[in-house]
C-alpha cells in the first residue's frame, strides 16, 4: 500500500493538493488529528483492498507541538515496517500568504483573540517546522497557481514510486524570490541578458532566436557544463541516501530567458542517464497560469 501524509502552511495550497490526490484515486482525509494518525494507518494496513490501498491524510497546525513531533517518528516507523510512505510539505513566503488571506478573507486557524495575521503565520511556521524538516518533498507554491500546483502533484506523486530518483530542474527569476523547495540553487545572471535585445524580449529561453543568442557566448556552455558536472557528482549521494526527489533551481533576473535555456539544456542532457527528469519554469508558468491567490 501507499500512504501520503500532506501538511503545510495555511494558504499554501493543501486543499488543492489533497483534492488532486483524491482525483488520483487516493482515499483522503483532511485535518486529521495527529493523535489519530496511528489508529487510522493501522486500520488501513489491516484492510488495504481497493479502499485504503492508496491513502492520503492532511495534517495542519490545529495540533499541539507534542502531537506534531510524533509525525516524523511515525513516518520512520512505517518505512522500517516496509510501507511505502511519503511526507509532503507545502510552503510559501509570508508576503504571498498574507495576500492570499487578504483576498479570500479567510481566518487563519491560529489567529485567535487579538493575534494579528503575520504573528499567526510565524507561530504556525515554527509549530510545523519538525514536519517541514522531515519532508520528502517540499513544494514552494509562492509562484504557483492552482492549476500549476495540481500539475506538480500529478507529476511527482501521481504514479507509484520507483527506486529511481526523481529530478526536477526549475527555472526562476531572482526578482520574484528563490524557490523554497530547491535542494541546489544556481545563478545564470552572469550570462548576457537577451532581455536587452528588443526582438528577443518577448521570447523565452526555449525559442530558437534566444537559444542562438545565448549559444553565441562561450560562457553559456561553460556554465551549463559546470552545473552538469556538479550535479552528476551529487546525484549518486542522493540515491545512496534513498532520497525520492531532487530539485535543482537555476535563476536569472526575470526567469524568462537565461535560466529557462540552462534548465532545458541540463534536463536534456541528464535525461540520457536519468529517465525521471522533469522541468518546471516558474516564471513562465506564473505568467500563463491561474493567479497564486487561487490556492487554498
Amino acid at each position: 500500500m501507499r500512504i501520503i501524509v500532506l501538511s503545510g502552511l495555511s494558504g499554501s495550497g493543501k486543499s488543492v493538493a489533497l483534492r488532486m490526490l483524491e482525483d488520483l484515486d487516493f482515499y483522503c482525509i483532511d485535518n486529521i488529528p495527529a493523535a489519530l494518525l496511528t489508529p487510522f494507518i493501522a486500520h488501513a494496513v489491516r484492510n488495504p483492498g481497493e479502499t485504503y490501498g492508496r491513502a492520503a491524510v492532511g495534517v495542519d497546525a490545529r495540533n499541539t507541538a507534542a502531537e506534531i513531533a510524533t509525525v516524523p517518528r511515525l513516518i520512520d516507523e512505517l518505512r522500517r515496517s516496509g510501507i511505502d510512505c511519503e511526507l509532503i510539505f507545502l510552503t510559501a513566503t509570508d508576503e504571498v500568504l498574507l495576500r492570499r488571506f487578504a483576498e479570500t478573507r479567510r481566518t487563519h486557524p491560529m489567529g485567535r483573540g487579538s493575534l494579528d495575521l503575520r504573528t499567526a503565520l510565524s507561530l504556525e511556521r515554527d509549530l510545523l517546522e519538525p514536519i517541514a524538516h522531515a519532508a520528502d518533498l517540499l513544494i514552494d507554491t509562492s509562484h504557483l497557481g492552482m492549476h500549476a500546483l495540481r500539475d506538480v502533484i500529478a507529476e511527482r506523486v501521481g504514479v507509484p514510486r520507483t527506486e529511481r530518483l526523481s529530478i526536477t530542474f526549475e527555472s526562476f527569476g531572482f526578482k520574484h524570490g528563490i524557490p523554497g523547495d530547491a535542494d541546489f540553487v544556481f545563478d545564470a545572471r552572469s550570462l548576457p541578458n537577451p532581455y536587452w535585445e528588443p526582438r528577443l524580449r518577448p521570447l523565452s529561453g526555449r525559442d530558437p532566436q534566444v537559444i542562438a543568442f545565448l549559444e553565441a557566448h562561450a560562457g553559456t556552455a561553460r556554465l551549463s557544463e559546470d552545473i552538469e558536472g556538479f550535479m552528476r557528482a551529487r546525484i549518486p549521494e542522493f540515491e545512496a541516501s534513498h532520497r525520492g526527489y531532487l530539485t535543482v533551481a537555476v535563476g536569472c533576473t526575470g526567469g524568462q530567458h537565461r535560466s529557462v535555456y540552462i534548465v532545458e539544456r541540463l534536463a536534456g542532457r541528464l535525461q540520457r542517464t536519468h529517465p525521471q527528469v522533469r522541468v518546471r519554469h516558474t516564471a513562465l508558468a506564473s505568467a500563463a497560469g491561474a493567479p497564486a491567490a487561487a490556492l487554498r
